[in-house]
């Protein structure tokens, strides 16, 4: 009887992971939260963690991921990729062809495109930056990395100032970026927060060395010219945050400014705690938005008896 209870569950299992996998392929682009609900209606019950925990599973858990699987399928799906989705499978060909230079040794022929030696130049910095810190890092340390002088180095940044806030710049961008992605589709107020949260929590403290220059920069204390020149980004960045907890639900009276600042310096703080095998960033995010949502709920209920 445990057998054929086993089985059956088993069977079950496998249905749910071809329905998660056949929608990555007929849909790609869409995110974790809108596959969920979309699956749902078609008789699958499964959380948006699930569905990416499926597509983890299967190597599947980005949409450029999912668009290269399509490319792969026999029909010649080229054809039928929108501009949205091709420009998703462009940004990540050039994400990887940095990360690709950075595990075999970054050349130096004469036949790299200034395009190219500005992504080896952040990547190496970024690297160095992680492992000696901005004062711990000459220019003639990422010179020696990639392969060049310093005097040519500056000839594409004039100054480590300069490539400190470009690496900043890019750190950001793939971090909204992700977050975007993440909470595509999904229109719960509190969900999208939570999804937001658990991409930040992913970039800063598990990301390639990029994401954890940025992560560093969001609670580090530079001079005031630098402050200055990072804060553009951190606005954009923050923007979206006010965005998503102007969403919410909140008790009248809350201060949404203080509630953001307290939440988003608990994410990033994880940057120095956060240690792989233990909770994931989804739970972790999970975590923080039901403690929020508990403590304010709380205050809700004191606030309508009169208590203090």
């Amino acid at each position: 009887m445990k057998h054929r209870v086993s089985s059956k569950a088993n069977r079950s299992a496998v249905s749910l992971d071809q329905a998660v996998l056949h929608f990555a392929r007929a849909f790609p682009q869409l995110g974790q939260a809108k596959a969920s609900a979309e699956l749902k209606k078609q008789g699958h019950a499964v959380s948006a963690s699930g569905v990416r925990y499926i597509w983890k599973k299967h190597n599947l858990e980005t949409a450029y991921k999912r668009l290269k699987t399509v490319l792969r399928a026999p029909d010649g799906a080229t054809a039928k990729l929108s501009l949205q989705q091709r420009e998703i499978l462009k940004r990540g060909d050039a994400s990887r062809r940095i990360a690709r230079k950075a595990q075999l040794g970054l050349d130096n022929e004469g036949g790299t495109s200034s395009g190219d030696r500005r992504d080896q130049i952040i990547l190496a910095a970024a690297q160095l930056f992680v492992k000696h810190g901005y004062s711990g890092t000459a220019v003639r340390d990422i010179a020696d990395r990639v392969g060049m002088l310093p005097g040519s180095v500056y000839h594409y940044y004039p100054s480590k100032e300069d490539l400190f806030v470009a690496i900043h710049r890019e750190g950001f961008r793939r971090l909204l970026q992700n977050i975007q992605e993440a909470i595509r589709g999904a229109s719960d107020p509190w969900e999208r927060l939570e999804l937001a949260c658990a991409e930040h929590i992913n970039d800063v403290a598990a990301g390639n060395p990029i994401s954890q220059v940025t992560a560093t920069g969001l609670f580090a204390i530079y001079e005031t010219r630098l402050q200055r020149r990072l804060r553009s980004d951190r606005e954009n960045f923050e923007q979206l945050f006010r965005q998503l907890i102007a969403d919410l639900d909140l008790p009248d009276g809350t201060d949404r400014s203080l509630f953001r600042l307290a939440l988003l310096g608990s994410l990033n703080w994880t940057h120095v705690w956060y240690k792989t095998g233990k909770k994931t960033p989804r739970e972790i995010a999970a975590q923080l938005i039901s403690t929020s949502r508990t403590k304010r709920g709380a205050s809700a209920a004191a606030d309508g008896l009169g208590v203090a």
